[in-house]
């Protein structure tokens, strides 16, 4: 992450190019609210400050750890409201955990089932194939 210095604005490029965040990515950040609408240039450009860099920094992190939009949507808004406390934070966290760990659960059990169909595969050249029958069931 590239340190941020204050007073510095930022076209939607080069918001993308410091973050590593897409474009229509940060446009539909916008969208849906995540991200807030920029001021924009007399030319209709995007103009973005260092705390919306800062702010796509957090919501890039977020998703690289699989946090929801929603569950960065309640961080975000604790953050915007001031009223941001650890226990707050701590509960968006164990909650995740939680998601994290069913879906670790629910992989396993696909490597599981996968692993079976292989298993019966002949790997010949009959027209039969059980991944395929099985798919079917």
């Amino acid at each position: 992450m590239e340190k941020v210095t204050k007073g510095h604005v930022f076209a939607i490029g080069e918001m993308s190019r410091r973050t590593g965040v897409n474009i229509e990515t940060v446009r539909y950040y916008e969208k849906i609210g995540l991200m807030p609408k920029p001021n924009r240039s007399e030319g209709g450009n995007r103009l973005y400050n260092d705390v919306q860099l800062q702010r796509l920094y957090f919501i890039k992190r977020c998703r690289e750890i699989g946090f929801s939009q929603s569950e960065i949507r309640a961080l975000l808004s604790m953050v915007d409201h001031d009223n941001i406390t650890c226990a707050e934070v701590y509960s968006v966290t164990t909650a995740h955990i939680a998601d994290v760990r069913q879906k670790i659960k629910d992989l396993r059990k696909l490597e599981k089932v996968l692993s079976q169909m292989a298993n019966e595969c002949s790997r010949g050249d009959v027209p039969e194939c059980p991944i395929i029958e099985a798919l079917f069931e």
